[in-house]
Protein backbone atom coordinates (compact mmCIF):
# COMPACT_ATOMS: atom_id res chain seq x y z
CA UNK A 1 0.00 0.00 0.00
CA UNK A 2 1.69 3.20 -0.97
CA UNK A 3 1.26 5.73 0.98
CA UNK A 4 2.26 9.00 -1.09
CA UNK A 5 0.44 11.39 1.42
CA UNK A 6 2.54 10.83 4.13
CA UNK A 7 5.82 11.02 2.34
CA UNK A 8 4.65 14.57 0.96
CA UNK A 9 3.43 15.66 4.55
CA UNK A 10 6.97 14.81 5.65
CA UNK A 11 8.72 16.25 3.12
CA UNK A 12 6.27 19.67 3.79
CA UNK A 13 7.35 19.42 7.18
CA UNK A 14 11.33 19.27 6.56
CA UNK A 15 10.91 22.14 4.35
CA UNK A 16 9.10 24.31 7.02
CA UNK A 17 11.48 23.40 9.06
CA UNK A 18 14.56 23.75 7.64
CA UNK A 19 12.99 27.73 6.63
CA UNK A 20 11.98 28.40 10.14
CA UNK A 21 15.80 26.97 11.23
CA UNK A 22 17.53 29.22 8.62
CA UNK A 23 15.30 32.57 9.53
CA UNK A 24 16.33 31.99 13.27
CA UNK A 25 19.75 31.51 12.41
CA UNK A 26 20.13 34.24 10.35
CA UNK A 27 17.96 36.32 12.20
CA UNK A 28 20.48 35.51 15.36
CA UNK A 29 23.42 36.12 13.30
CA UNK A 30 22.68 39.63 12.05
CA UNK A 31 21.77 40.65 15.45
CA UNK A 32 24.96 39.25 17.23
CA UNK A 33 26.89 40.88 14.11
CA UNK A 34 25.41 44.75 15.00
CA UNK A 35 25.51 43.98 18.83
CA UNK A 36 29.61 43.28 18.04
CA UNK A 37 30.14 46.03 15.75
CA UNK A 38 27.90 48.35 18.03
CA UNK A 39 30.04 47.34 20.93
CA UNK A 40 33.46 48.22 18.72
CA UNK A 41 32.38 51.20 17.70
CA UNK A 42 30.85 52.20 21.04
CA UNK A 43 34.48 51.13 23.04
CA UNK A 44 36.51 53.18 19.97
CA UNK A 45 34.73 56.44 20.92
CA UNK A 46 34.97 56.24 24.47
CA UNK A 47 38.74 55.25 24.26
CA UNK A 48 39.37 58.39 21.82
CA UNK A 49 37.29 60.45 24.02
CA UNK A 50 39.36 59.41 26.90
CA UNK A 51 42.58 60.33 24.64
CA UNK A 52 41.47 63.57 23.86
CA UNK A 53 40.52 64.16 27.98
CA UNK A 54 43.41 63.06 28.90
CA UNK A 55 45.06 65.82 26.79
CA UNK A 56 47.43 63.98 25.03
CA UNK A 57 47.85 60.79 22.55
CA UNK A 58 50.54 57.98 22.93
CA UNK A 59 51.64 55.37 20.43
CA UNK A 60 50.05 52.68 22.94
CA UNK A 61 46.50 54.88 22.05
CA UNK A 62 46.96 54.83 18.57
CA UNK A 63 47.35 51.14 18.54
CA UNK A 64 44.21 50.78 20.45
CA UNK A 65 42.35 52.78 17.92
CA UNK A 66 43.86 50.19 15.27
CA UNK A 67 42.72 47.35 17.46
CA UNK A 68 39.32 48.58 17.10
CA UNK A 69 39.45 49.66 13.49
CA UNK A 70 40.48 46.10 12.65
CA UNK A 71 37.71 44.95 15.22
CA UNK A 72 35.62 46.54 13.10
CA UNK A 73 36.68 45.49 9.94
CA UNK A 74 36.15 41.99 10.70
CA UNK A 75 32.79 42.41 11.45
CA UNK A 76 32.01 44.25 8.19
CA UNK A 77 33.87 41.59 6.39
CA UNK A 78 31.95 38.97 8.46
CA UNK A 79 28.54 40.60 7.73
CA UNK A 80 29.24 41.13 3.77
CA UNK A 81 31.54 37.28 3.13
CA UNK A 82 29.78 35.48 5.43
CA UNK A 83 32.81 33.85 6.79
CA UNK A 84 35.84 34.72 9.33
CA UNK A 85 38.80 36.56 8.12
CA UNK A 86 41.36 34.82 10.14
CA UNK A 87 44.24 37.02 9.08
CA UNK A 88 42.69 39.47 10.68
CA UNK A 89 42.45 37.79 13.94
CA UNK A 90 45.92 37.63 13.86
CA UNK A 91 46.74 41.24 12.66
CA UNK A 92 44.66 42.04 16.04
CA UNK A 93 46.94 39.73 17.81
CA UNK A 94 50.04 41.50 16.41
CA UNK A 95 49.19 44.72 17.47
CA UNK A 96 47.84 44.09 21.01
CA UNK A 97 51.66 41.90 21.37
CA UNK A 98 52.95 45.13 19.77
CA UNK A 99 50.94 47.38 21.99
CA UNK A 100 52.36 45.51 24.81
CA UNK A 101 55.64 45.38 23.96
CA UNK A 102 55.60 49.46 23.09
CA UNK A 103 53.94 50.05 26.40
CA UNK A 104 56.09 47.59 28.54
CA UNK A 105 59.19 49.17 26.91
CA UNK A 106 58.28 53.04 27.78
CA UNK A 107 57.07 52.12 30.82
CA UNK A 108 59.83 49.97 32.68
CA UNK A 109 63.43 50.88 31.86
CA UNK A 110 65.45 47.81 31.35
CA UNK A 111 64.37 45.42 28.67
CA UNK A 112 64.53 42.16 30.31
CA UNK A 113 63.62 38.53 28.48
CA UNK A 114 60.19 39.41 28.68
CA UNK A 115 61.15 41.41 25.39
CA UNK A 116 62.24 38.69 23.69
CA UNK A 117 59.52 36.75 24.16
CA UNK A 118 56.73 39.33 23.46
CA UNK A 119 59.26 39.74 19.87
CA UNK A 120 58.99 36.30 19.52
CA UNK A 121 55.42 36.03 19.44
CA UNK A 122 55.05 38.86 16.92
CA UNK A 123 57.67 36.99 14.53
CA UNK A 124 55.73 33.80 14.73
CA UNK A 125 52.26 35.48 14.16
CA UNK A 126 53.87 37.11 11.05
CA UNK A 127 55.04 33.84 10.14
CA UNK A 128 51.40 32.41 10.88
CA UNK A 129 49.87 35.06 8.30
CA UNK A 130 52.36 33.81 6.22
CA UNK A 131 51.17 30.12 5.87
CA UNK A 132 47.61 31.23 5.92
CA UNK A 133 48.29 33.39 2.97
CA UNK A 134 49.84 30.95 1.12
CA UNK A 135 47.68 27.89 1.89
CA UNK A 136 44.25 30.10 0.86
CA UNK A 137 46.57 30.69 -2.37
CA UNK A 138 47.68 27.10 -3.31
CA UNK A 139 44.53 25.79 -1.67
CA UNK A 140 41.44 27.79 -2.71
CA UNK A 141 38.33 26.19 -0.81
CA UNK A 142 35.00 26.23 -2.66
CA UNK A 143 32.43 28.90 -1.97
CA UNK A 144 28.68 28.27 -2.73
CA UNK A 145 27.44 30.77 -4.82
CA UNK A 146 23.83 31.14 -3.26
CA UNK A 147 23.53 28.59 -0.61
CA UNK A 148 19.75 29.43 -0.58
CA UNK A 149 18.77 28.38 -4.13
CA UNK A 150 18.52 25.28 -5.39
CA UNK A 151 19.96 24.12 -8.46
CA UNK A 152 20.28 20.34 -9.95
CA UNK A 153 22.77 17.98 -8.76
CA UNK A 154 25.10 18.01 -12.59
CA UNK A 155 24.56 22.21 -12.82
CA UNK A 156 28.40 23.84 -12.07
CA UNK A 157 26.61 27.16 -11.72
CA UNK A 158 26.77 27.28 -8.12
CA UNK A 159 30.06 26.67 -7.39
CA UNK A 160 33.22 29.23 -7.77
CA UNK A 161 36.10 28.82 -6.20
CA UNK A 162 37.31 31.62 -3.72
CA UNK A 163 40.88 32.52 -3.58
CA UNK A 164 42.86 35.17 -0.80
CA UNK A 165 40.56 33.84 1.97
CA UNK A 166 40.61 30.84 4.02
Amino acid sequence: MKINWAESLRQSVHGLAESLGNLFVETFHYLALFAIGAVTAWAAVMAFLGMIEKGHITVDDILLLFIYLELGAMVGIYFKTNHMPVRFLIYVAITALTRLLISDVSHHNPPDLGVVYLSGAILLLAFAILVVRYASSQFPSVKIENPHRKTGAGSSEHLEVEKGEI
